[in-house]
């Protein structure tokens, strides 16, 4: 069986909020007909940041959708027409107050069954401090962690982020 794209028949906006926009399209496939419920999301960019004695800079913040503060890596959307680079090294000095260079990993989609989503993945070195600018309505503590206990916690299942979990897949060769 060949994979065939799906023909968009229709579509219908149920919902445009601040950080998605939900659509219910008709689509065609094959001559058959489904429905498919899509968000549409701006996209966003995660960093791991290294400090130069190797320790991962790291996030906690409480995440409403699932009732828990999480351990991830410095992430968050793209403002309109800004780039990934851009929003990459936004958001590292927001959330975490350092500069650094950045090395594109990649990216993901983060759940392509129902949104387009995609996060840019990298990865941070040669940080500088500088002073975090959280926005209002953010609150999280930046938590330095050795690598190689990044590595156990990730072992151990100790870190449910998927972003964070994707990043230090494809960043494994090039944190050795």
């Amino acid at each position: 069986m060949s994979v065939e794209k799906e023909k968009m028949m229709s579509r219908e906006e149920i919902y445009d909020g601040q950080i998605v926009h939900l659509f219910k399209d008709q689509v065609e496939l094959a001559g058959r007909k489904a429905v498919r419920e899509v968000i549409l999301h701006c996209g966003a960019a995660a960093i791991i940041p290294v400090t130069a004695d190797g320790k991962v800079l790291f996030v906690k913040q409480y995440r409403y959708p699932v009732g828990e503060a999480l351990l991830e890596i410095p992430a968050g959307k793209m403002d309109p027409g800004e780039t990934p680079d851009a929003c990459a090294a936004r958001e590292l000095e927001e959330e975490t107050g350092y500069r650094g260079t950045l090395k594109k990993l990649g990216y993901v989609y983060t759940t392509p069954g129902f949104c387009n989503e995609t996060i840019h993945l990298y990865l941070a070195t040669d940080l500088v401090h500088t002073a975090q600018h959280l926005d209002e309505g953010e609150f999280l503590d930046v938590l330095p962690i050795p690598l190689d206990e990044v590595w156990d916690m990730i072992r151990k299942g100790q870190i449910y982020d998927a972003k964070t979990l994707s990043a230090f897949a494809i960043a494994r060769d090039a944190l050795k």
